[in-house]
């Protein structure tokens, strides 16, 4: 009889696998992008591990690393059956080993948050997941205009970007904004970027993420706008508790909230502009 200890195995994933992770992230109430994985694993093609019992792929991590000194952690999952019986924590072991020396952040489920303090996370900020479909047609300040992002210089959005996330993340975000089954819209005003939204096709509400705006104004008619590319208006966004701005807009736009994360970190806060951070990227690679 085969020994269940010795007949496990960790490995990185490949990119077929990380469709597999979508539909775990699925089955947990994630609520994936349909296109995520295709972003994802080029971001960091080693970042990505999965742990096979007899072959068969039962738990999984991801541990992305971006510039010299941050990873995101994420897809923390172990199949239903078999939690609880060490295979999952093995899997984050060898996880977290590959981010050994970064400031890693992640953004944790309520049934996971004291087993993260464990491990030495601590919460920086909470996150609630709004949902519903915003009033349409929200017109932008004076003087500001909604482009296709894809318009913008890439330079000019990846500086931008930089403002919200702790480390560079180019490629990351060239493949987010032009990846199938999204719309990517930037708020400009005399050429200079007032905000960034996207909006990507999932199994459920469509997601908007980041959303990054200069003021609250701003912010609505991204939302609006981006609702206004789908077929169903739906939507749901993160929206981060460090900026009460935020989740004012939420109520505003008649958003709903439907599920809760923390934003946790093993090293200092990072700092960003948390008076422009309306909603994050993802919950998987931060």
């Amino acid at each position: 009889m085969p020994n269940p200890v010795e007949d496990f195995e960790i490995t990185a994933a490949s990119a077929e696998d990380i469709v597999t992770l979508g539909a775990w992230a699925h089955e947990e109430g994630w609520n994936p992008g349909l296109t995520d994985g295709g972003v994802f694993f080029p971001t960091d093609p080693g970042g990505f591990l999965i742990g096979r019992l007899g072959g068969a792929p039962v738990t999984s991590v991801s541990v992305v690393r971006y510039g010299p000194d941050h990873g995101f952690l994420g897809f923390y999952l172990t199949r239903p059956h078999l939690r609880g019986q060490g295979y999952g924590l093995r899997t984050w072991q060898a996880g977290t080993a590959r981010l050994t020396g970064r400031n890693i952040g992640l953004d944790g489920v309520p049934a996971q948050q004291d087993n993260y303090r464990r491990s030495g996370f601590r919460t920086c900020w909470s996150n609630a997941r709004y949902e519903g479909t915003p009033p349409p047609d929200i017109a932008p300040p004076p003087g500001t205009s909604l482009v296709d992002a894809r318009a913008v210089p890439f330079a000019q959005l990846a500086a931008y970007d930089r403002r919200f996330f702790p480390a560079p993340r180019d490629g990351f975000l060239a493949a987010w904004i032009t990846a199938p089954g999204r719309t990517a819209l930037a708020a400009v005003r005399d050429g200079e970027l007032q905000g960034l939204g996207v909006v990507r096709d999932c199994r459920a509400a469509s997601r908007i993420g980041p959303l990054y705006a200069a003021s609250p104004q701003v912010a609505a008619a991204l939302v609006s706008a981006l609702a206004a590319t789908l077929p169903e208006g739906t939507v749901a966004v993160d929206v981060p508790d460090v900026n009460p701005a935020a989740v004012r807009l939420a109520g505003e736009l008649e958003l709903t909230p439907s599920f809760d994360t923390a934003r946790m970190y093993t090293g200092p806060e990072p700092v960003i502009d948390r008076a422009g951070y309306y909603g994050i990227t993802s919950l998987e690679l931060g």
